[in-house]
């Protein structure tokens, strides 16, 4: 196999076990792009450090932390190669604190892969700070690691006709076809809710016409990418309901599920839309998030 010296994939590592779990899938995901793998550390301050490692705030000295930060990339580069032995595998302990040195990596990265949370993460939440941090912010897509990596399973993306949408069933073909999975595009929808007094729902009739309008969003936002991609069997679920409840349902049986950072409903100043952000907390699969067009030296 043939290993492109381009843009490669990016996995942030931190010595916890989601940090090897993301190892394992980025290994994996490198081999499917014929890409290197680039395993980065972010090493921040002496007080910063000791925090995340578990112990009191300079019990031990810089060079020992640095050493085991050293240690962390070492056991991740050895368990990527242990995987994938015909993908170049380098690591890197970078100055810094997590979050900008993960996004500052993203520019020059295909793809930046990270586990849903670290060792500095609280034990109530269900994502980390940084990967969500990141996950709004890279200029590359991300994959966050979380639920069951499986190798089989379709890729289920999201649809809602908006522009970054369309970029987001882009990557999801991309994906399908490299897997040699199925796609399952779902677009779901709602009726339209008063808001204000005196507010005028639409008829019966009216609705059946917004039904078939949600129906021509998503054929026409998968037809093109459909045609690209003629090897891959593509399933559409038009669904009335949630639609972040109805990709979590539809991730379950998933190998990824994909998502754009937001879609035509999102405010201009979130960097994470309402539905990217609750799949991203309760998928039951690796979630794929698509925050920026792609480019020949990333796709």
């Amino acid at each position: 196999m043939t290993i492109n010296t381009g843009a490669p994939v990016v996995v942030g590592v931190d010595g916890s076990a989601a940090a090897l779990d993301a190892v394992r899938v980025a290994a994996r995901e490198a081999g499917y792009r014929h890409r290197p793998l680039r395993v980065v550390h972010a090493f921040s301050s002496p007080l910063t450090a000791a925090a995340a490692f578990g112990t009191a705030p300079f019990a031990l000295p810089l060079d020992d932390l640095r050493k085991q930060a050293e240690e962390f990339v070492a056991e991740a580069v050895a368990e990527a190669t242990k995987l994938a032995p015909d993908v170049p595998v380098t690591g890197a302990v970078a100055d810094g604190a997590a979050t900008p040195v993960l996004i500052d990596e993203s520019h020059h990265a295909a793809l930046v892969v990270l586990g849903h949370r670290g060792l500095g993460g609280f034990a109530g939440l269900l994502i980390g700070s940084v990967t969500v941090q990141v996950s709004a912010r890279a200029e590359c897509p991300v994959l966050v690691v979380r639920g069951e990596a499986r190798a089989d399973g379709p890729v289920v993306v999201g649809v809602d006709g908006s522009a970054l949408s369309v970029e987001a069933v882009g990557f999801a073909f991309e994906e399908a076809s490299r897997r040699d999975a199925p796609l399952v595009a779902v677009h779901a929808w709602l009726d339209p809710v008063a808001v204000l007094p005196g507010d005028v729902l639409p008829m019966v009739e009216d609705l059946k016409v917004l039904a078939d309008e949600e129906e021509r969003v998503l054929a026409e936002s998968v037809a093109g990418w459909a045609e690209r991609y003629p090897d891959v069997p593509v399933r559409h679920r038009l669904v009335h309901g949630s639609p972040a409840q109805v990709l979590v349902d539809e991730a379950r049986d998933a190998q990824l599920v994909v998502v754009g950072a937001h879609g035509r409903g999102a405010l201009g100043g979130l960097l994470l839309g309402s539905v990217s952000h609750a799949v991203l907390h309760h998928a039951h699969a690796p979630v794929a998030i698509v925050r920026h067009p792609r480019t020949a030296g990333r796709s």
